[in-house]
C-alpha cells in the first residue's frame, strides 16, 4: 500500500502496488509479478468494473527489466519470465483476514480499533454510536458478499482462491490470481491447476463464502455480548437465502421474465442443466 488519492470528484482510492518485492510483511515468497498474470489482472479487472461487477480498477503496469522465475503450471517445470508491476485501485484493501488474524493473535484493542476505522471509513449508514455496530456491520457485510458471488456466478467468474484473505470486506473483487471465465456451464469449473481437491470450484463458490463469513464472524466474537452473537449467528444462517435470491434475480433479468411465477426457478434451473449436457 502507497497511499491514499482523492480524485476532483471527492472519491478516496487506496493505490497498491503487486509485484514490486518484498515487504516487512513478505511471507516466502518473492514479492515479484510477472508479466503474463499482469497483463490479465489489468485486462479482467476492467473488464469486471464495466460489466458492473464491484471490483478493484488497474490504473497501469509497468514492464520490469527483472527476470522471474515461476513454476506457472504447478508440475516442477520453473522457468524464467519476464516480471511487472500493477498498481491497482480499491476503496479499501481490507479483507477478512485483515480482523481474523488479529483475533487469532489476541489483539482485541486493536481489532477493535481496526473495525472502528473500517466502518468509520467505509459504511456511512452505520452510527459509530450505536452499541450494536458490530451487528450492523456484519449484517452488511452478508448481504453484500452473497451479492458479488450471485453477481459471478451470472457472469460464469470463477475466482480460483476464495479464501478469507482474498474476501474483501468491502464486498469488491480483489486479488486476481487464477481466475477463469466459463466458456461453458460446467459446476466443476476450476481456473486454479494447484487446487487439486477442487475446493475453488465454481460451483462451490456461495458455499465458500459462507465459510469465510463464518470465520468472520469466529473473530468479532470477542467484541459481541451474548445477545448479539446469537444474533449474528441468526443473520449468518440467511446468506444462503440472501445469495440465492440474488442469483435468481439476476438470471430472471437475463431471461427476460417478469414479475413472479412459481417455474421461474425450475426453468433456471432446468436451462442450466441443459447447459451443462451440450
Amino acid at each position: 500500500l502507497i497511499g491514499i488519492y482523492t480524485n476532483r470528484h471527492g472519491e478516496r482510492w487506496e493505490l497498491q502496488l503487486k509485484g514490486s518485492g518484498k515487504t516487512p510483511y513478505s511471507r516466502t515468497g518473492d514479492g515479484r509479478a510477472v508479466l503474463r498474470s499482469s497483463v490479465r489482472e489489468f485486462l479482467c479487472s476492467e473488464a469486471m468494473h464495466y460489466l458492473g461487477i464491484p471490483t478493484s480498477r488497474a490504473a497501469s503496469l509497468i514492464v520490469s527489466d527483472d527476470d522471474v522465475w515461476r513454476d506457472q503450471f504447478y508440475n516442477g517445470n520453473i522457468r524464467k519470465e519476464r516480471g511487472a508491476i500493477v498498481l491497482r485501485l480499491a476503496k479499501s484493501w481490507f479483507r477478512i483476514g485483515s480482523l481474523e488474524i488479529l483475533a487469532h493473535a489476541g489483539e482485541l484493542d486493536l481489532q477493535r480499533r481496526l473495525l472502528d476505522f473500517i466502518i468509520q471509513e467505509h459504511f456511512p449508514s452505520i452510527a459509530m454510536d450505536d452499541s450494536n455496530r458490530y451487528l450492523e456491520f456484519f449484517s452488511t457485510v452478508i448481504s453484500e458478499t452473497a451479492n458479488l458471488i450471485a453477481l459471478w456466478m451470472s457472469v460464469g467468474f470463477a475466482h480460483g482462491v476464495c479464501n478469507t484473505d482474498n474476501f474483501s470486506l468491502l464486498s469488491i473483487t480483489i486479488d486476481y490470481g487464477p481466475f477463469g471465465f466459463m466458456d461453458s456451464y460446467d459446476p466443476n469449473f476450476v481456473p486454479n491447476t494447484s487446487d487439486d481437491e477442487r475446493r475453488y470450484k465454481i460451483g462451490n463458490q456461495a458455499n465458500v463464502g459462507l465459510f469465510n463469513l463464518s470465520k468472520l464472524l469466529q473473530a468479532l466474537k470477542p467484541l459481541l455480548d451474548p445477545r448479539q452473537k446469537q444474533l449474528a449467528s441468526q443473520i449468518l444462517e440467511g446468506y444462503g437465502e440472501r445469495y440465492y435470491s440474488r442469483f435468481t434475480e439476476l438470471f430472471k433479468t437475463k431471461l427476460g421474465l417478469l414479475g413472479e411465477n412459481e417455474d421461474d426457478n425450475y426453468l433456471i434451473a432446468f436451462l442450466l442443466k441443459v447447459s451443462l449436457l451440450c
